[in-house]
Protein backbone atom coordinates (compact mmCIF):
# COMPACT_ATOMS: atom_id res chain seq x y z
CA UNK A 1 0.00 0.00 0.00
CA UNK A 2 1.18 3.53 -0.69
CA UNK A 3 0.14 7.11 -0.13
CA UNK A 4 1.51 10.49 -1.04
CA UNK A 5 0.70 11.97 2.36
CA UNK A 6 3.00 11.60 5.35
CA UNK A 7 1.69 10.83 8.82
CA UNK A 8 3.33 11.72 12.12
CA UNK A 9 5.20 8.73 13.57
CA UNK A 10 3.73 6.70 16.39
CA UNK A 11 5.59 4.56 18.93
CA UNK A 12 6.41 1.07 17.64
CA UNK A 13 4.04 -1.72 18.61
CA UNK A 14 5.77 -4.34 20.79
CA UNK A 15 5.18 -7.99 20.07
CA UNK A 16 5.95 -11.39 21.46
CA UNK A 17 7.33 -13.74 18.79
CA UNK A 18 5.24 -16.85 18.27
CA UNK A 19 6.90 -19.99 16.90
CA UNK A 20 4.92 -22.43 14.80
CA UNK A 21 6.10 -25.94 14.05
CA UNK A 22 5.45 -27.59 10.72
CA UNK A 23 6.25 -30.77 8.87
CA UNK A 24 8.48 -30.23 5.85
CA UNK A 25 8.68 -33.22 3.49
CA UNK A 26 11.07 -31.62 0.98
CA UNK A 27 14.69 -32.86 1.24
CA UNK A 28 17.69 -30.80 0.20
CA UNK A 29 21.24 -29.76 1.02
CA UNK A 30 22.28 -27.53 3.92
CA UNK A 31 24.99 -25.55 2.16
CA UNK A 32 23.82 -21.98 2.71
CA UNK A 33 22.67 -21.62 -0.88
CA UNK A 34 19.77 -24.04 -0.98
CA UNK A 35 16.88 -24.97 1.27
CA UNK A 36 17.39 -28.06 3.34
CA UNK A 37 15.71 -30.62 5.51
CA UNK A 38 17.96 -32.23 8.09
CA UNK A 39 18.52 -35.82 7.05
CA UNK A 40 15.76 -35.88 4.41
CA UNK A 41 12.39 -37.57 4.85
CA UNK A 42 9.67 -35.93 6.92
CA UNK A 43 11.24 -33.59 9.43
CA UNK A 44 9.65 -31.15 11.84
CA UNK A 45 10.72 -27.51 11.47
CA UNK A 46 9.81 -24.24 13.08
CA UNK A 47 8.67 -21.31 11.00
CA UNK A 48 8.09 -17.62 11.70
CA UNK A 49 4.80 -16.18 12.84
CA UNK A 50 3.28 -14.99 9.53
CA UNK A 51 1.37 -11.72 9.35
CA UNK A 52 -0.32 -11.10 6.00
CA UNK A 53 -0.91 -7.37 5.52
CA UNK A 54 -2.80 -5.86 2.61
CA UNK A 55 -5.27 -3.24 1.53
CA UNK A 56 -8.19 -3.69 -0.83
CA UNK A 57 -11.10 -1.80 -2.28
CA UNK A 58 -14.61 -2.56 -1.01
CA UNK A 59 -14.92 -5.20 -3.74
CA UNK A 60 -11.69 -6.90 -2.71
CA UNK A 61 -9.24 -5.59 -5.32
CA UNK A 62 -5.57 -5.01 -4.51
CA UNK A 63 -5.14 -2.73 -7.53
CA UNK A 64 -6.83 -1.76 -10.77
CA UNK A 65 -5.72 -2.62 -14.30
CA UNK A 66 -4.08 0.71 -15.14
CA UNK A 67 -0.31 1.21 -15.38
CA UNK A 68 -0.35 3.48 -12.32
CA UNK A 69 -0.45 2.03 -8.85
CA UNK A 70 -3.83 2.42 -7.16
CA UNK A 71 -3.67 4.40 -3.90
CA UNK A 72 -5.53 2.45 -1.20
CA UNK A 73 -4.04 3.81 2.03
CA UNK A 74 -4.47 7.12 3.77
CA UNK A 75 -1.94 8.76 6.08
CA UNK A 76 -3.12 7.04 9.25
CA UNK A 77 -3.12 3.60 7.66
CA UNK A 78 0.29 4.15 6.09
CA UNK A 79 1.68 4.95 9.54
CA UNK A 80 0.05 1.81 10.96
CA UNK A 81 1.74 -0.30 8.29
CA UNK A 82 5.06 1.37 9.09
CA UNK A 83 4.67 0.41 12.75
CA UNK A 84 3.82 -3.17 11.81
CA UNK A 85 6.93 -3.36 9.63
CA UNK A 86 9.11 -2.06 12.44
CA UNK A 87 7.84 -4.85 14.71
CA UNK A 88 8.86 -7.61 12.26
CA UNK A 89 12.12 -9.35 11.44
CA UNK A 90 11.49 -9.60 7.69
CA UNK A 91 9.11 -8.39 4.98
CA UNK A 92 8.15 -10.64 2.07
CA UNK A 93 6.52 -9.86 -1.26
CA UNK A 94 6.07 -11.84 -4.45
CA UNK A 95 8.15 -11.14 -7.53
CA UNK A 96 5.11 -9.76 -9.39
CA UNK A 97 4.72 -7.12 -6.69
CA UNK A 98 8.40 -6.15 -7.05
CA UNK A 99 7.99 -5.80 -10.82
CA UNK A 100 4.59 -4.06 -10.86
CA UNK A 101 4.70 -1.81 -7.79
CA UNK A 102 8.45 -1.29 -7.22
CA UNK A 103 7.88 -1.10 -3.42
CA UNK A 104 10.43 0.32 -1.00
CA UNK A 105 9.62 -2.06 1.89
CA UNK A 106 11.52 -0.02 4.47
CA UNK A 107 10.61 1.50 7.82
CA UNK A 108 10.09 5.19 7.15
CA UNK A 109 9.79 6.61 10.68
CA UNK A 110 13.16 7.83 11.96
CA UNK A 111 12.09 7.15 15.55
CA UNK A 112 11.15 3.55 14.74
CA UNK A 113 14.43 3.00 12.91
CA UNK A 114 16.35 4.38 15.89
CA UNK A 115 14.42 2.16 18.27
CA UNK A 116 15.29 -0.92 16.19
CA UNK A 117 18.97 0.03 16.09
CA UNK A 118 18.95 0.55 19.87
CA UNK A 119 17.78 -3.08 20.19
CA UNK A 120 20.69 -4.26 18.08
CA UNK A 121 18.59 -4.74 14.92
CA UNK A 122 18.97 -3.29 11.43
CA UNK A 123 17.07 -0.03 10.98
CA UNK A 124 14.67 -1.82 8.66
CA UNK A 125 13.72 -5.51 8.43
CA UNK A 126 15.23 -8.07 6.09
CA UNK A 127 13.65 -8.03 2.61
CA UNK A 128 12.47 -11.28 1.04
CA UNK A 129 10.95 -12.19 -2.31
CA UNK A 130 10.14 -15.43 -4.09
CA UNK A 131 10.33 -16.01 -7.83
CA UNK A 132 9.83 -18.83 -10.26
CA UNK A 133 11.49 -17.12 -13.24
CA UNK A 134 14.31 -15.05 -11.74
CA UNK A 135 13.07 -12.16 -13.85
CA UNK A 136 13.74 -9.27 -11.48
CA UNK A 137 15.43 -5.91 -12.08
CA UNK A 138 18.51 -5.37 -9.87
CA UNK A 139 17.73 -1.63 -10.02
CA UNK A 140 14.31 -2.11 -8.37
CA UNK A 141 13.89 -0.27 -5.07
CA UNK A 142 13.53 -3.64 -3.34
CA UNK A 143 17.28 -4.05 -3.91
CA UNK A 144 18.59 -0.48 -3.91
CA UNK A 145 16.85 1.01 -0.85
CA UNK A 146 17.56 0.08 2.76
CA UNK A 147 20.87 -0.91 4.33
CA UNK A 148 19.68 -4.44 5.02
CA UNK A 149 20.10 -7.90 3.51
CA UNK A 150 17.87 -8.97 0.63
CA UNK A 151 16.94 -12.61 0.04
CA UNK A 152 15.60 -13.98 -3.25
CA UNK A 153 14.17 -17.50 -3.05
CA UNK A 154 14.23 -18.84 -6.58
CA UNK A 155 12.87 -22.04 -8.09
CA UNK A 156 15.73 -24.29 -9.17
CA UNK A 157 15.16 -24.12 -12.95
CA UNK A 158 15.82 -20.33 -12.93
CA UNK A 159 18.54 -20.32 -10.27
CA UNK A 160 21.52 -19.72 -12.57
CA UNK A 161 19.73 -16.85 -14.31
CA UNK A 162 18.75 -15.26 -11.00
CA UNK A 163 22.26 -15.47 -9.58
CA UNK A 164 23.72 -13.91 -12.72
CA UNK A 165 21.23 -11.02 -12.56
CA UNK A 166 20.92 -10.49 -8.82
CA UNK A 167 24.00 -11.99 -7.18
CA UNK A 168 25.55 -8.56 -6.71
CA UNK A 169 22.56 -7.09 -4.87
CA UNK A 170 20.99 -10.03 -3.01
CA UNK A 171 21.51 -13.52 -1.67
CA UNK A 172 19.82 -15.90 -4.11
CA UNK A 173 18.66 -19.13 -2.46
CA UNK A 174 17.67 -22.35 -4.20
CA UNK A 175 14.00 -22.90 -3.33
CA UNK A 176 13.74 -26.35 -4.87
CA UNK A 177 12.02 -27.44 -8.09
CA UNK A 178 8.79 -25.50 -7.52
CA UNK A 179 9.65 -22.91 -4.87
CA UNK A 180 8.18 -24.68 -1.82
CA UNK A 181 6.92 -21.96 0.55
CA UNK A 182 7.06 -24.25 3.57
CA UNK A 183 10.75 -24.74 2.87
CA UNK A 184 11.20 -20.98 2.42
CA UNK A 185 9.64 -20.25 5.82
CA UNK A 186 11.70 -22.96 7.50
CA UNK A 187 14.87 -21.47 6.03
CA UNK A 188 13.89 -17.98 7.17
CA UNK A 189 13.40 -19.32 10.68
CA UNK A 190 16.90 -20.83 10.60
CA UNK A 191 18.18 -17.38 9.61
CA UNK A 192 16.64 -15.86 12.74
CA UNK A 193 13.30 -14.59 11.39
CA UNK A 194 10.66 -15.01 14.08
CA UNK A 195 7.98 -12.64 12.77
CA UNK A 196 7.41 -12.28 9.04
CA UNK A 197 5.22 -9.65 7.40
CA UNK A 198 3.86 -10.53 3.94
CA UNK A 199 2.71 -7.61 1.77
CA UNK A 200 1.53 -9.20 -1.47
CA UNK A 201 0.56 -10.06 -4.01
CA UNK A 202 -2.42 -12.18 -4.99
CA UNK A 203 -0.49 -15.35 -5.89
CA UNK A 204 1.60 -15.29 -2.71
CA UNK A 205 -1.49 -14.66 -0.55
CA UNK A 206 -3.29 -17.58 -2.17
CA UNK A 207 -0.39 -19.99 -1.76
CA UNK A 208 0.29 -19.11 1.88
CA UNK A 209 -3.37 -19.29 2.87
CA UNK A 210 -3.83 -22.52 0.95
CA UNK A 211 -0.88 -24.12 2.75
CA UNK A 212 -2.22 -22.99 6.13
CA UNK A 213 0.86 -20.82 6.71
CA UNK A 214 -0.85 -17.56 7.73
CA UNK A 215 -1.31 -16.81 11.44
CA UNK A 216 -2.76 -13.30 11.21
CA UNK A 217 -4.34 -11.08 8.55
CA UNK A 218 -4.42 -7.29 8.60
CA UNK A 219 -6.98 -6.25 5.99
CA UNK A 220 -7.40 -2.52 5.37
CA UNK A 221 -10.45 -1.66 3.28
CA UNK A 222 -10.49 1.55 1.25
CA UNK A 223 -13.86 3.31 0.74
CA UNK A 224 -14.39 2.75 -2.99
CA UNK A 225 -14.97 0.08 -5.63
CA UNK A 226 -12.70 -0.90 -8.52
CA UNK A 227 -15.20 -2.94 -10.50
CA UNK A 228 -12.75 -4.29 -13.11
CA UNK A 229 -12.89 -7.98 -14.01
CA UNK A 230 -9.14 -8.22 -14.57
CA UNK A 231 -8.07 -6.42 -11.40
CA UNK A 232 -5.95 -8.46 -8.96
CA UNK A 233 -7.81 -9.45 -5.83
CA UNK A 234 -6.89 -10.43 -2.29
CA UNK A 235 -6.73 -14.09 -3.35
CA UNK A 236 -7.12 -15.99 -6.59
CA UNK A 237 -8.63 -19.34 -7.40
CA UNK A 238 -7.07 -22.21 -5.51
CA UNK A 239 -7.14 -24.20 -2.32
CA UNK A 240 -8.16 -21.89 0.52
CA UNK A 241 -9.05 -22.56 4.17
CA UNK A 242 -12.75 -23.44 4.37
CA UNK A 243 -12.79 -25.63 7.49
CA UNK A 244 -13.54 -22.95 10.03
CA UNK A 245 -14.10 -19.27 10.75
CA UNK A 246 -11.23 -16.89 11.32
CA UNK A 247 -11.29 -15.03 14.63
CA UNK A 248 -12.03 -11.32 14.23
CA UNK A 249 -9.64 -9.86 16.79
CA UNK A 250 -9.99 -6.15 16.06
CA UNK A 251 -11.90 -3.57 14.03
CA UNK A 252 -10.27 -0.15 13.83
CA UNK A 253 -11.27 3.04 12.00
CA UNK A 254 -8.38 4.94 10.44
CA UNK A 255 -9.98 7.99 8.88
CA UNK A 256 -11.94 6.68 5.91
CA UNK A 257 -10.14 3.29 5.97
CA UNK A 258 -11.26 0.36 8.12
CA UNK A 259 -8.78 -2.19 9.48
CA UNK A 260 -9.97 -5.75 10.12
CA UNK A 261 -7.54 -7.96 12.04
CA UNK A 262 -8.13 -11.71 11.79
CA UNK A 263 -6.42 -14.61 13.56
CA UNK A 264 -6.20 -18.09 12.07
CA UNK A 265 -5.82 -21.50 13.66
CA UNK A 266 -7.22 -20.56 17.03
Amino acid sequence: MSDRRQASPAPPTPYTPTLTRLVLPWPGRRDGGSLAACGGGREVFERPYVLLSCGTSIDGCLDDTSADRLILSNGADLDRVDGARAACDAIMVGATTVRRDDPRLVVRSVERCQERVARGLPATPLKVTVTGSGDLDPEARFFTLGDVDKLVYCAAPALVKARERLGGVATVVDAGPDGDLRAVLADLHRRGVRRLMVEGGQSLHTQLLGEGLVDELHLAIAPFFVGEAGAPRLVGAGRLPTDGRAELAEVRRLGDVVLLRYLFGR
